[in-house]
């Protein structure tokens, strides 16, 4: 763990996107930052692809072996409200970031032009400066979305240094993944973000079994969606016939380093949860676990992490073949002597 500052004020923002539309979402959520900020909040976090919205009930046309022209139509759309990274989107959000002194932490769909147009799910992580501090593409999107979204590689596994300690963390089901909670771990991390899109009871148990392992404060934080807020030419997909009325239900918490619920979870609303948080609990939570350090056994288990990126294509320029100084190893050369 970094030397940190005591006392930390975070805020988790439970709400709705203005569904489908990036450059309103992000006027939603640069407000939401401000009210949070002027709340006290230093650090504050979006749910999972909040900006421009998480597609939950769509199918996108898709049927194995089949994909219908409206749903190829419908992810166009969707592709065109996504964030560019960087781009005029992310700059908001980073003055944002800057005008009330705080770390933001978005979750966007991210639009990589560079990989032919690919979307992928993403936490952007801002200083207070503005900067833009990290970025992490999810790793493996679950069911359904393995259709919309492509997968991050081992090179956005970030951890962001402040001054109250460490931030870094998963989105979604990747907190369901052994290996890679323990490539984070390793990193230090006192600070957990977990930006989700899981409504179920049983994700608090999960935010507080993460907070038991890595002795760590961890913020989960989900959309509250209902079927009204979609689009009406969305509404009038056949996807959505049958679709309850609340489409994501929150249950967003913060959590403290020995699993106690500090905050939340907060159920069918939008709501800012605020909690202040004792960075000195965390050395005191890892005196007797500490998942990669006395608790661990690097004798018996290691883990190695690939943080290289991984594009689909690397060009390589052809260069001039080298020539082998002469030695013994190479036959039909004489070796030099002096």
């Amino acid at each position: 763990m970094t030397t940190a500052a005591h006392d930390v004020t975070v805020a988790v923002i439970q709400a709705a996107p203005v569904l489908f539309d990036g450059p309103a979402t992000l006027s939603k959520a640069v407000r939401l930052t401000a009210e949070a900020a002027a709340r006290g909040a230093q650090l504050v976090l979006f749910p999972e692809a909040f900006i421009p919205a998480y597609p939950r009930g769509l199918s996108f046309g898709t049927v194995v072996g089949s994909r219908s022209r409206s749903g190829r139509e419908l992810w166009r759309r969707y592709r065109e409200q996504a964030v560019d990274v960087p781009g005029p989107m992310t700059e908001a959000l980073g003055a944002a970031a800057a005008r009330h002194r705080v770390f933001l932490a978005m979750g966007v769909i991210e639009r990589d032009e560079t990989a032919g147009g690919t979307l992928y799910c993403t936490l952007l992580t801002f200083g207070p400066d503005g900067r833009l501090l990290g970025r992490h593409r999810k790793l493996k999107p679950t069911a359904a979305e393995r259709v919309i979204w492509g997968e991050g590689d081992g090179s956005t596994l970030t951890v962001v240094d402040t001054p109250f300690g460490r931030l870094g963390g998963l989105i979604c089901w990747e907190n369901y993944m052994p290996l890679a909670r323990m490539a984070l771990y390793g990193k230090g991390v006192d600070i957990w973000l977990a930006p989700t899109a899981d409504a179920r009871d049983s994700w608090t148990a999960t935010l507080r079994h993460i907070a038991c392992e890595g002795r760590c404060f961890v913020l989960g934080g989900n959309q509250f969606v209902t079927r009204a807020m979609m689009p009406p030419e969305v509404l009038e997909l056949e996807d959505m016939a049958a679709a309850p009325e609340i489409l994501s239900a929150g249950g967003s918490a913060i959590v403290s380093p020995l699993g106690d619920v500090l905050a939340g979870p907060v159920w069918n609303r939008e709501e800012t949860l605020l909690a202040t948080l004792d960075m000195s609990e965390v050395p005191r939570a890892r005196f007797d676990f500490d998942v990669t350090g006395h608790y661990a056994r690097p004798d018996v288990f290691t883990l190695i992490v690939n943080e290289h990126p991984r594009p689909a294509v690397t060009y390589v320029r052809d260069k001039p073949a080298e020539t082998n100084p002469p030695d013994d190893d190479h036959p039909g050369h004489t070796p030099l002597v002096e």
